[in-house]
This record gives structure tokens, sequence and C-alpha cells, in this order.
């Protein structure tokens, strides 16, 4: 990890983000699932996130004190929805606060849903209590300006039809009314300051102005994604 970083900083990168999220090595770690070790990196929080603060701190080593580290992580899992890494914001700070000693500048949430609060009564949504618990800046993601959810394997059966020839809808087909109150959360959200920056992926298959047209509030002009819009990919 921590040479990869240096040939990223060498290659004229500004910054890195590590993936500890979604099941892949780090996060294996983190959870209780699949950690099963009853050494140092294994039983409490904190030793869960021993493997990665101490990945975090030997890349912070190698790159200096100016070379942004992002750190990625979920609460959920792809394999299993509703798993959770913490149960409440005493244990989530339990598990942050070796990765922020050990260098991390700003901690990218995974959530599927960013408009879900993620513990209790509050409308926090986890890069909101992130921030609030470890000080550092947040980026949150999960349906940014979806306008409904989207089952994976509805949409794999989307696009074996459209592979085939069976479907092939047009934008302007697709065109419809992206859901104001979503974006404008979102939009709450940053001003509000709970994040400092939002993450976007399939909306930009179909969108790829996205961006300007949420800042200008073009809602009507975006185009929500769907699986067919993959087909549209050369």
């Amino acid at each position: 990890f921590a040479t990869a970083a240096v040939t990223a900083q060498q290659i004229g990168c500004h910054g890195i983000e590590i993936h500890g999220a979604h099941g892949y090595l780090i996060d294996q770690f983190f959870w209780a699932e699949t950690n099963h070790r009853n050494d140092q990196y294994g039983g409490s929080i904190a030793n869960r996130s021993r493997f990665a603060a101490e990945i975090v701190r030997e890349i912070r080593h190698r790159v200096g004190e100016q070379f942004p580290i992002f750190f990625r992580y979920s609460l959920w899992k792809q394999q299993n929805y509703g798993a959770r890494l913490v149960q409440s914001p005493q244990e989530l700070e339990q598990m942050l606060a070796p990765l922020v000693d050990a260098g991390v500048d700003l901690f990218d949430c995974s959530t599927r849903r960013f408009w879900e609060p993620e513990f209790g009564d509050s409308k926090l949504n986890v890069a909101g209590w992130t921030k609030k618990i470890t000080g550092k800046p947040t980026m949150t993601v999960g349906s940014l300006g979806l306008e409904k959810d989207l089952d994976p394997g509805q949409q794999w059966q989307e696009l074996k039809a459209a592979a085939n020839g069976q479907m092939v809808a047009s934008a302007e087909d697709e065109r419809r009314d992206v859901e104001p109150p979503k974006l404008d959360l979102m939009l709450e959200m940053l001003n509000r300051g709970d994040i400092d920056l939002v993450g976007v992926g399939r909306m930009l298959i179909s969108t790829p102005n996205w961006a300007e047209l949420v800042r200008e509030r073009r809602f009507k002009e975006i185009v929500p994604f769907s699986a067919s819009a993959l087909m549209t990919l050369e």
C-alpha cells in the first residue's frame, strides 16, 4: 500500500484514497463477521482497526505530511445490506480514532442512501457522524440524484435485455423529473456543514454534467441512471 502511494505521488497525483470498504481486504479486518483472529488484529473494535491504521501510518511516513490521504469505509456490506460494523457513535469513534491518529485527512463514507440517518434520532448520516466524531472533512455518497432505489438484480436483467436488443431506450424516453427533495437535502447538508464533499458515480454515465445541473438547480434536465445507460458506453 505504501509503495503504491509513493508511486502515485511521484507520477504527480495530488493525493490518494485507501479503499477500506465493501468487503475488500481492509474491510475484512474491520468486520467481526470476517475477522475471526484472536491476536492483536482481532477481537475489539480498536484491534480490528489496527491493520488499517498501520497501513495509513506507513503511507503517511513515506509520503510526508502535505500529501492528502483519503480513506473510504462502509458500515454496510455488498454481501449483506443490513450489516453494520458498529452499532453506536461510541463504537464508530473507537473504529475511526486510530485512523485519525495514523494520518487520515478525509473520510469517504460509503452508504447506500445518503439521506438516511445512521444512529438514533439524529438526522446525521454516516458522513455527518464521522465529521462530528473525528473533526475531519467527510464525503458522502449513496444514490445521489437517483430518482428511485435500483435493485441490482433488476439492473442485471435490464442490462442483459439491452445487450440482446430487447430494450433500447433513448435518453429522451428515460428523461423524467428527478425527485427534488433529495437533491435539495444534499445541498442543505453541504450548506449546513454536515459534510464537505459528495461523490457521484452512476449518474455521470447518464448525465455527465450532473454537477453543473445540480449547482444551477436544473433538476428537470437530469437524465436518471438506468442499466441500459451502460449500453451507450464505447
